[in-house]
C-alpha cells in the first residue's frame, strides 16, 4: 500500500508543478490569474490512501500592478469586472486584458480579433443603447453653427469716455478695448466676431460689434452698480451677424454674466463661442467611465460608445481558456452587466494595461516545497523497494 500512497503524492505534486511551472511562464502575461493546486487527503474507509490534487483554485481577485502605456486604446480594469468580447461565433469570451484596436470596418477589437461589447452613445446623448458590438462611426462629423457665447471680465473702472467720435473699429482713440472670438456657420466656416467697449457714461459701458471687419451697427449697454456687478444686460444678447455666402443667417446669443467693473487693468477670462467646423476622425481613445472616445481633426472629441463589463457572482469558478481568457460555468453564475465604475464593477485606467499577478518569489518558494516533497514520496518508493529486496532475500 506504500507504494500506492507514495506514487498518489507523487502525481498530485506533478499537478502542483504544472500549476507552479505555468504562473512562472505567465509572469509577464498581461491580465493573467495565478492558480494553486490545493491537495486533499483520501481514505478508503479508516484505511490512507494517499492524496490528491482536489480543486485549482484561481486568484481572479486579487489584481495585478497596473503599466502605464500612453495607448489610447489600451485599459486597465481596477476592482471587479472583466471585458467582453464576441469571437466569429458569437461566443462570449471574458478577459481583464484591456488591448483594443479598431478592425477595417470600425469594430473595436482585442488582439485576437473578438468584437469588445458595449453600449452604444448617439452623437450629443447621454444615452445608452442596447448592448452589442462596440463600432466607431467612419467618416466626417458636420460642422455645427455657433448660436451661444460668453464673455467675462473686467471693464476698468479707470476708463474715461473716448474723445474721439463716433465709434470706428479702424480708429483706436474711438473705443477702449477690443476683443475677437471665432464664430462658426452653418457650412463650418470660420468667422470673427469683433466686440469694442466704450466708456459712454457713469458706470456704462457701450459694446459696438463687427463681423468680419464689417461694422455692424449694433450695439449693447453694460451697466453695473456702484459695487461693480453687471446689472444689464440680465440675459444673453442676440446678435444678428448676417448671412455668410452659401450658409444659413447667423445669429449668436453673448452671455455677459460675470462681466465686472472694477478699478485697475481690462481683463478678459472667458470670450469664446460654440461650433465647429466639420471634422475626420483622426484617433479614438477609452476614458475612465469607459466610453469610447472619437477624437477629430476639428479638435471635437465625441463618446460614440460605453465599455461594458461582466461581474460574476462566483468568479473563482470561471473556466480558464487559451488567450487569457475565461468563460462561464454553471458554478459561476450568469454574469452581470454593469459599466466602469457602476454597481459592482470595478473603474477603468486609460491608456494602461493590468499585468500579471504572479508573485514570483511565493512561486519559487513553492517549487522548492515541491521539489523537497517530491524527493521524500521518491524515498519511500525507495525504501519500499529496498525492505522488499532484504525480505526476498531473507527467503
Amino acid at each position: 500500500m506504500s507504494y500506492e500512497i507514495a506514487l498518489s503524492g507523487i502525481n498530485a505534486i506533478n499537478t502542483q508543478l504544472e500549476t507552479i511551472s505555468n504562473n512562472i511562464a505567465n509572469t509577464g502575461t498581461y491580465g493573467y490569474k495565478s492558480s494553486r493546486a490545493n491537495f486533499a487527503a483520501m481514505y478508503a474507509g479508516t484505511q490512507p490512501t494517499g492524496v490528491e490534487v482536489a480543486s485549482l483554485t484561481q486568484s481572479i481577485d486579487i489584481g495585478g500592478s497596473v503599466s502605464t502605456t500612453g495607448r489610447g486604446l489600451d485599459a486597465a480594469i481596477q476592482g471587479r469586472g472583466f471585458f467582453v468580447t464576441h469571437d466569429s461565433s458569437g461566443a462570449s469570451m471574458y478577459s481583464r486584458v484591456g488591448i483594443f484596436s479598431t478592425d477595417k470596418d470600425g469594430f473595436i477589437v482585442d488582439t485576437f480579433g473578438r468584437k469588445l461589447q458595449g453600449y452604444e452613445m448617439l452623437p450629443g446623448s447621454t444615452t445608452l443603447g442596447a448592448m452589442g458590438d462596440l463600432k466607431v462611426p467612419a467618416g466626417q462629423i458636420p460642422a455645427e453653427a455657433s448660436d451661444t457665447a460668453q464673455y467675462v471680465g473686467n471693464m476698468s473702472a479707470d476708463w474715461t469716455t473716448p474723445t474721439a467720435a463716433p465709434f470706428d473699429p479702424t480708429n483706436p482713440l474711438t473705443f477702449n478695448s477690443s476683443q475677437v472670438m471665432v464664430v462658426y456657420d452653418s457650412l463650418g466656416g470660420k468667422h470673427s466676431l469683433g466686440q469694442y467697449f466704450v466708456k459712454s457714461g457713469t458706470n456704462q459701458v457701450t459694446a459696438h460689434y463687427t463681423f468680419d471687419g464689417v461694422d455692424l451697427g449694433t450695439t449693447t449697454a453694460l451697466d453695473f452698480n456702484t459695487s461693480g456687478a453687471l446689472v444689464t444686460p440680465a440675459a444673453p444678447v442676440s446678435i444678428a451677424l448676417g448671412t455668410p455666402a452659401g450658409a444659413n443667417a447667423l445669429t449668436v446669443a453673448i452671455d455677459y454674466t460675470g462681466t465686472t467693473q472694477f478699478g485697475g487693468d481690462a481683463t478678459v477670462r472667458i470670450n469664446s463661442a460654440d461650433g465647429f467646423a466639420s471634422g475626420t476622425m483622426i484617433g479614438v481613445q477609452i476614458a475612465e467611465d469607459g466610453s469610447v472616445i472619437a477624437q477629430y481633426s476639428n479638435n471635437r472629441k465625441e463618446p460614440v460608445g460605453k465599455i461594458a463589463l461582466a461581474v460574476f457572482p462566483d468568479e473563482g469558478s470561471l473556466i480558464a481558456e487559451s488567450d487569457t481568457s475565461w468563460t462561464s460555468s454553471p458554478a459561476s453564475g450568469e454574469p452581470l452587466f454593469f459599466t466602469p465604475g457602476e454597481g459592482m464593477a470595478g473603474s477603468l485606467t486609460g491608456g494602461a494595461l493590468e499585468q500579471s499577478n504572479v508573485d514570483m518569489t511565493s512561486e519559487l518558494v513553492s517549487l522548492m516545497t515541491a521539489q523537497r516533497n517530491y524527493q521524500a514520496n521518491s524515498k519511500v518508493i525507495s525504501t519500499q523497494t529496498e525492505m522488499m529486496q532484504a525480505l526476498m532475500q531473507a527467503v
